[in-house]
């Protein structure tokens, strides 16, 4: 299946015109017939269609916004990293639990910057800043920023940025498998490229609109060959007959695929599933048909540092989940490292 991102509609802020990557867009869509609207800010879009909210998200999607980001400050990104590196906001992907769905409203639009050159000098003040310690970058906190990257470069010019920062990190994390344009450049091993993978079952009823577990995983091999830093993401883990079973194979495919590359010190952070009732709603809005195991009377109930509560396995069940992927990760990559499990 093609998962390559092709909107159905484009937005352009008339400032991002004066960037190479905003006339690229607007004339690589022109000859394609797809309709584009000139717009004075990109920070309120109108005129995407839908009656429903499973409708709205569904065109939402399909959109693609282009602008100019103005804002000077980042966001920070902990526990992983000191700041986002704001390349872009949203993702082609249908994935029932993502949490975007929560936090970038009931259209959540794909919006990408095309003052890159900007955004990696603010990057470069805040490692100045911070200067004689490191400073790591998220490049996809609200976003996966890969499947635009044919479009705006940004994954590339921002590689290269780092590869010659001494005291500068970049990391970002995708589902999706288009890396063949990353694989020659220079990255002077300053980038981290992890991938979020899960098992068959979850990703066939649960991440519609995203590559496969085998495709992710050979993805992975490709930018291990090609030297960078790679690591995983495996979330949301979910609790189903034969869990132990699909996930012990996740283990053993990736294995093999990483065996003849030079990759040792595996990251992998492990984040089992929860909800929080607003997610809850909003899921059951986006989709009313969904299969998402989220009955409250089987979840413990705990509240967060933001003042809300989310709903959690129970403890032992967490317990036995943590002991699991513990042995997984010792047996199939004895110099990989837990970095994570929640």
């Amino acid at each position: 299946m093609d998962y390559k991102f092709n909107p159905k509609r484009i937005y352009i802020e008339e400032g991002a015109l004066e960037y190479p990557a905003g006339r690229f867009i607007k004339d690589k869509f022109s000859d394609k017939g797809v309709p584009i609207k000139i717009i004075k800010t990109h920070q309120r879009i109108t005129g995407i269609p839908g009656k429903t909210r499973e409708q709205g998200y569904r065109e939402a999607k399909k959109t693609l916004v282009v602008g100019i980001r103005k804002s000077k400050d980042f966001q920070t990104c902990k526990p992983s990293a000191h700041y986002q590196l704001p390349l872009s906001t949203s993702c082609p992907g249908l994935c029932k639990y993502c949490y975007l769905n929560t936090t970038l409203g009931k259209k959540p639009y794909l919006r990408v910057y095309v003052n890159i050159d900007d955004i990696l000098q603010k990057a470069k003040k805040y490692i100045e800043e911070r200067a004689p310690e490191e400073t790591i970058f998220e490049g996809a906190a609200t976003s996966d920023p890969l499947p635009v990257e044919e479009y705006t470069g940004n994954l590339k010019e921002s590689i290269e940025f780092f590869a010659k920062e001494p005291l500068g990190r970049f990391r970002f994390v995708t589902k999706f498998t288009n890396v063949d344009s990353l694989l020659s450049i220079s990255h002077n091993e300053k980038t981290r490229i992890r991938f979020s993978l899960n098992t068959d079952t979850i990703i066939d009823k649960h991440e519609q609109g995203t590559p496969g577990l085998i495709d992710r995983i050979k993805a992975s091999g490709k930018v291990a060959e090609a030297g960078y830093p790679t690591g995983f993401i495996i979330a949301p883990i979910f609790m189903y007959p034969g869990f132990k079973e699909e996930y012990s194979e996740l283990f053993k495919k990736l294995k093999e695929e990483l065996a003849d590359t030079k990759v040792t010190d595996i990251p992998f952070e492990l984040i089992t599933h929860r909800f929080t009732n607003r997610a809850k709603k909003n899921i059951e809005e986006t989709f009313p048909d969904h299969d998402l195991p989220m009955d409250e009377s089987e979840r413990r109930f705990k509240y967060g540092q933001f003042g809300y509560g989310k709903y959690l396995y129970s403890k032992e069940e967490m317990e036995d989940m943590k002991s699991f992927f513990e042995d997984q990760i010792k047996e199939h990559f004895p110099t990989g490292e837990l970095t994570y499990f929640v």
